[in-house]
């Protein structure tokens, strides 16, 4: 099984207009109302392909109890823990060209009697051998030690733990030694203290993050695909998107395909090599994010929206060509 836990879910809403013009009264499309959070993301592309995924998820207030029953509609297992405050709405604001603007509120602070219950909760889920996907902002006030503790508890009751975040949290993750790390390019680069400009620049980052004891660093990187790096294994992928629309949840997608082949059973493939099981999976992962890539707001693909076979391996890929961003 594959666990999330969002610790800052949200209620997203996405809306469309011609140009965003700062200063002006503007008319957009209608609201599309989605749930928001990445680990919530992640188990939301799970689902949408056959893959059981348990979400647990904080809620609180009118937009907490909305982000429910969005759930609910989705078939999404929820696990609600009701907590203090409010749950965040978020504002995605796309323009004709796909460039996309988000407004995200901070979120509620989580209280000891919070925090809590979100660990009872994690308890009475997460089986010895599942996953647990720890996904997405931390609430203000959440203290590194915190989510150490969080980490740290799921994978001593025999649990796997992966990280996406970022950083101050990300950093509390690492020192955690999740067995993956999911950052994009930026968040590497905020987490070493460097920029990381080429492929060699991603891979020597992320070799140092798994020299502290981390399994798998999974990069992302935008439209020049990702990277991943573990023990002897390092790969590097591309997965063209045709027509972007919205890159919100892209990575998360990624996250959710290369554990619906990697964290499935929790094994590799009969009579298969370490490199061709990573491989497998970092692939299914691209071909997820490059089909969310192609939806609107932060919707997840399903079957039909996957195509495979627009995904490359880059063999040998040259290390010191310039990324750009996105």
């Amino acid at each position: 099984m594959i666990v999330t836990l969002t610790l800052n879910p949200s209620l997203d809403r996405t809306v469309t207009l011609d140009r965003l013009v700062p200063g002006a009264v503007l008319r957009t499309s209608e609201p599309v109302l989605e749930p928001g959070g990445k680990g919530v993301n992640v188990t939301r592309a799970l689902t949408a392909n056959g893959h059981p995924s348990i979400a647990v998820v904080p809620v609180a207030g009118a937009e907490g109890s909305e982000l429910g029953r969005l759930l609910d509609a989705a078939e999404v297992d929820g696990r609600y823990v009701a907590v203090s405050g409010r749950t965040r709405s978020n504002l995605s604001i796309v323009g004709d060209d796909g460039t996309v603007t988000k407004l995200n509120e901070p979120g509620s602070p989580l209280d000891a009697d919070d925090l809590l219950a979100i660990a009872t909760t994690l308890r009475g889920t997460v089986r010895p051998g599942d996953w647990l996907v720890v996904s997405g902002s931390v609430t203000p006030g959440l203290i590194a030690d915190d989510l150490r503790a969080l980490i740290e508890a799921a994978g001593a009751g025999g649990a796997q733990v992966a990280v996406d975040t970022s950083g101050e949290a990300l950093a509390a993750a690492v020192s955690a030694a999740p067995r993956i790390l999911k950052p994009n390019r930026d968040e590497l680069a905020e987490l070493v203290g460097r920029p990381l400009h080429t492929i060699a620049h991603v891979l020597d980052a992320a070799r140092q993050v798994r020299d502290g004891g981390v399994g798998i660093v999974l990069v992302t990187l935008g439209a020049a695909g990702a990277v991943l790096v573990a023990d002897d294994v390092e790969l590097v992928g591309e997965s063209p998107v045709a027509r972007p629309v919205s890159p919100v949840g892209a990575g998360d997608c990624l996250l959710a395909g290369f554990l619906s082949r990697y964290g499935a059973d929790g094994a590799f493939s009969a009579g298969a090599s370490v490199e061709s099981d990573l491989a497998d999976a970092f692939t299914t992962g691209l071909t997820w994010g490059a089909a969310a890539a192609g939806l609107p707001g932060s919707a997840v693909p399903s079957p039909g929206d996957l195509h495979p076979e627009n995904v490359q391996l880059v063999w040998q890929p040259d290390l010191d060509r310039p990324l750009v961003a996105g």
